[in-house]
């Protein structure tokens, strides 16, 4: 190894390294603990690639020490360093609520109310016409009540903590029968047995997989049963040879034998999907007018809102649920509430919530107009490279998110393949770009859906592209 020595010793000093020009107005813009980490992970990155590499290895070959460009590799690293790690990206994939990017973007007048209430104080939990204390509750129950003809509403950090909080208070140390079919698994491997077991609660499984009865649920009633569960298993779907109670049915049940018929809904959807050519989704209102005593729902999913868990249902189990301990541990903080009460404002005229709230707007945009967008962007990418080959194709947007998993829209995708360039070295650089671009790649193509692209990024997007194909 002594003949890689030289090299090590060209190795410029750290301090030689800030002197240089790149990294000199770095230090100007840049705290210097960020521009020195990345100065030192720079050499250090040298130092152990110089010393595992054998003489006329790839790596020595034409290898360059100088200052210049070394500051210059600390200054990129350095910078990007100092990104957000959290950031907004363009959704080119046609996965309406895409989990891994954030699921539902907000509706600019919920985005506006998080503004407003996180530049100072606010009435969080302060009854302004007595002057008292109050509670972050009652900004959202209102209109939950309103939208979905409950008596009273509760909301918390997420779905799985609702379905967890309303077990935990309202059947602890009793049973509750749910229908084998139904017992869900959600994101990150977190199964509903084990919600139900955390929440202090013992699971009787009912029917088969695939078929599940009235007399089922009825033979498993005993004096420990505390509740019918319902489970709508909006992530996947069973077809063919199969049978279901429905939640009027359940309700009827449960109320025969003085128990709770609670329903989990999941995507929470509150307008009728199959005005889209979707297909039909049960409504929060359709399972409370079912009888249902308690439903919960997520904010995120066909909601549009932010991340929440909601709970909605009669009176006096939603003031137990409140009064459980664990309620605290789970309660939403002021911006979710202002998010959130923003969203549901909406809701008040359906037809302003399918134009303003970004998921119904994505989900409700026309083949035509999707068209129409793609062929200009086309165009005008192939007047700034003629070397690219593209075309427009048919295909189908999803809606993503555990809603609706059998659900297709068809949509136009922008197809993208540059000669001697790999897709997935091209979708790399989209990645990196700013503002990163998230596109789906199928058979060496670049393909990008319209549908979850906003009309006011279309310029973002091209720029963004312009950006990845001139790069070298």
């Amino acid at each position: 190894m002594t003949e890689l020595h030289p090299y090590l010793r060209e190795l410029p000093a750290v301090d030689r390294l800030l002197k240089e020009p790149a990294l000199g107005e770095l230090l100007e813009r840049l705290p210097r603990r960020l521009v020195l980490a990345a100065v030192q992970e720079t050499l250090q990155g040298y130092r152990q690639k110089i010393s595992a590499e054998r003489e006329g290895g790839r790596f020595m070959a034409g290898l360059d020490l100088s200052t210049a460009v070394l500051a210059q590799e600390a200054a990129m690293l350095a910078q990007n360093r100092a990104l957000p790690r959290l950031r907004p990206v363009i959704n080119a994939t046609g996965i309406v609520l895409h989990t891994n990017l954030g699921r539902a973007p907000l509706a600019r007048a919920a985005a506006q109310a998080v503004t407003s209430i996180m530049e100072g104080y606010c009435n969080l939990e302060m009854d302004l016409e007595e002057g008292v204390r109050g509670s972050r509750q009652a900004h959202l129950e209102r209109l939950l009540c309103e939208l979905t003809g409950a008596e009273a509403a509760v909301v918390v950090n997420n779905n799985a903590a609702a379905v967890f909080l309303l077990l935990n208070s309202c059947a602890a140390g009793k049973e509750v029968i749910v229908s084998r079919g139904q017992l869900v698994e959600i994101g990150g491997s977190f199964r509903l047995p084990e919600v139900m077991a955390a929440g202090g609660v013992r699971l009787v499984e009912v029917g088969t997989t695939n078929k599940t009865y009235r007399r089922d649920y009825e033979a498993a009633i005993t004096a420990d049963t505390a509740a019918l569960l319902k489970v709508h298993t909006s992530n996947y779907q069973l077809v063919g040879f199969t049978a279901s109670v429905d939640a009027k049915e359940i309700a009827g049940l449960a109320h025969a034998h003085n128990l709770l018929a609670v329903e989990d809904l999941g995507s929470g959807v509150l307008i009728d999907t199959t005005r889209f050519g979707l297909p039909p989704e049960p409504r929060v209102q359709e399972s409370i007018a079912a009888g249902m005593d308690l439903v919960t729902f997520s904010g995120d999913k066909l909601l549009g809102g932010p991340q929440a868990g909601i709970i909605v249902g009669r009176r006096e189990l939603i003031e137990k649920i409140r009064r459980n301990q664990l309620a605290r541990a789970l309660r939403v903080d002021k911006l979710t509430v202002a998010a959130l009460e923003a969203t549901l404002r909406l809701y008040l005229d359906e037809e302003k919530a399918v134009r303003e709230i970004p998921i119904w707007r994505a989900l409700a945009a026309s083949l035509s107009r999707l068209r129409e967008r793609a062929e200009t962007l086309a165009a005008r990418l192939r007047d700034y490279f003629s070397e690219v080959d593209l075309e427009l194709l048919e295909g189908s947007s999803r809606v993503g998110g555990g809603a609706l998993p059998t659900a297709e829209l068809p949509t136009v995708l922008i197809s993208l393949r540059v000669p001697g360039k790999e897709a997935s070295e091209l979708a790399g650089r989209l990645r990196g770009g700013s503002p990163p671009v998230i596109v789906r790649l199928q058979q060496e193509r670049l393909l990008f859906d319209l549908r979850t692209v906003g009309p006011e990024q279309d310029e973002l997007l091209l720029q963004a592209l312009a950006a990845a194909l001139e790069e070298e």
